[in-house]
């Protein structure tokens, strides 16, 4: 049990730290977060198929966002705004899934415009409704929110393999269009004698893809990380994915696999301009399943703040816990509005709290200055673009590997032996969630304006977990305790 503040005579969570260790204490937590962070815009800004230099504005933008977010949440702006708990806030890979649904159906500039326009509304909408996610906390107990992270995580696996061998389109994709033929197909279409509609196959094996260097790199980081998660210990251990993820780039760049080029042409300091793709364009069917994402992130985060509320000794009084649900809505809004994602709490900067023993939220203020400055430095932004895919492959199957984990850890404590409804619930909603990454043209003969809406295996699962519950389960009161409980046992994000 957590002694109270009271008894304490003074609040650690007011505690003004000397600058230069709360400086210090704040680049932890940058650190602890750093490759969670980086990870949403390498996905996205690729599966958009954006040039290098858009894919790395959008790691700046994040890391911008990233940072005046956590002050907000940290600090707090008035009475409406902020938790005002030692809280980091990033991209949310909840979100990914439908991200890369509206990508992977409309790569480029309007792709991205649709994505932030869907973003930013459901950030909007989100802060109208935070207010009234307390209440909905009964729709989200253990075997619906484990449901939903292994599915989130089991989606994107693939995303993490696909870095690790080669991406199934472009230079590294496993088969190439032989060159002979393609000299033939032209030849033959001047002449006149082969319709435009005709398609070469990709057919010849193409050496880039799975080759020993890029699989001996892979190899690396996850070794890496491995050795350093058994061995490492306190902050070392907390940071194994980054610092795999350093040793894979320094490999990848002795075997000449990097090319610093664009780092070297990159500005030291850049303004982070909004609405650097255009207009945003509101899709109704987008900003919906942005929105469901939304409502997941929120209960989340009611969890983790109970949670942080909890080691920090201070009572969560209902009109804190909605001051820092609706930073989840403004967050996500500014973050639509920057050419960024949707914001959440990080669970691993929770759990960096509670070993650390630091409950200090200007340590979390100073983390959300130093982010900031980062974002505001496009040589970092492309450094981290340039890494190869494989290097990032090897820390993929980790971070998307332990969101899988972690939904299997929830639902553990589900109870299946006195309740065989809960094996319907899982079996149901993970089958539904993986048809479209075994099937993914099983909408062709659906409307068109649906296919974003179904194409997200996350959002099909999240719907199905809900329904299903609350069909074989009804909807009873969640008491704080169980929501508590289920974030500290949560490293999804």
């Amino acid at each position: 049990m957590q002694e109270t503040v009271a008894s304490r005579g003074f609040d650690p969570v007011e505690e003004m730290l000397p600058a230069p260790r709360l400086v210090a204490l704040g680049f932890q937590h940058v650190l602890v977060m750093y490759a969670g962070a980086i990870a949403v815009p390498l996905i996205v800004g690729r599966a958009l198929q954006l040039a290098p230099q858009d894919v790395a504005f959008l790691i700046s933008a994040d890391l911008f966002v990233c940072g005046i977010v956590t002050i907000i949440q940290s600090f707090g702006l008035t009475q409406y705004f902020g938790i005002k708990l030692p809280v980091m806030m990033g991209v949310t890979f909840a979100a990914v899934g439908p991200m890369v649904a509206i990508a992977s159906s409309n790569p480029g500039n309007e792709g991205a415009r649709m994505m932030f326009g869907a973003i930013m509304a459901a950030g909007l909408l989100s802060i109208f409704i935070a207010p009234v996610i307390g209440r909905l906390l009964r729709f989200f107990p253990s075997v619906v929110t484990g449901t939903v992270i292994l599915v989130i995580g089991v989606s994107l696996l693939p995303v993490g393999i696909n870095w690790l061998f080669g991406l199934p389109v472009g230079p590294t994709a496993p088969k190439l269009v032989d060159p002979a033929a393609t000299a033939w197909l032209e030849t033959a279409r001047a002449a006149g004698s082969v319709p435009d509609s005709v398609v070469l196959q990709a057919t010849v094996p193409n050496p880039e893809y799975a080759s020993l260097a890029r699989i001996l790199i892979g190899v690396v980081v996850l070794g890496s990380i491995l050795l350093i998660a058994k061995f490492g210990r306190g902050f070392v251990a907390n940071i194994a994915v980054l610092l795999g993820i350093v040793i894979g780039g320094i490999l990848a760049a002795m075997m000449g696999m990097m090319n610093f080029h664009g780092v070297g042409e990159a500005k030291w300091f850049a303004m982070i301009t909004p609405l650097h793709f255009g207009m945003p364009i509101f899709d109704p069917i987008m900003i919906l399943t942005m929105l469901v994402v939304m409502f997941v992130t929120m209960i989340e985060s009611t969890g983790m703040f109970l949670a942080l509320s909890d080691i920090c000794g201070r009572k969560m009084t209902p009109k804190a816990l909605t001051a820092g649900l609706r930073v989840d809505g403004l967050g996500t809004a500014i973050g639509g509005f920057f050419n960024t994602f949707p914001y959440t709490s990080f669970s691993q900067n929770v759990g960096l709290v509670g070993v650390t023993g630091v409950r200090s939220r200007f340590v979390c203020v100073a983390a959300g200055g130093i982010l900031v400055v980062l974002g505001l430095t496009p040589k970092m932004g492309t450094l981290v673009e340039a890494l190869p895919t494989t290097v990032l492959g090897g820390a993929g199957l980790v971070m998307f590997g332990m969101v899988a984990a972690t939904g299997i850890r929830i639902l553990a404590n589900v109870d299946f032996k006195g309740n065989k409804h809960n094996l319907f619930i899982v079996a149901v909603s993970l089958g539904l969630g993986m048809i479209p990454m075994i099937a993914p043209d099983f909408n062709q003969w659906l409307p068109h304006s649906l296919h974003t809406l179904i194409h997200s295996g996350i959002l099909l699962a999240a719907i199905a977990a809900v329904l299903l519950n609350w069909f074989f389960n009804g909807a009873p009161q969640i008491s704080e305790e169980d929501a508590a409980e289920a974030a500290k046992a949560a490293e999804a994000h």
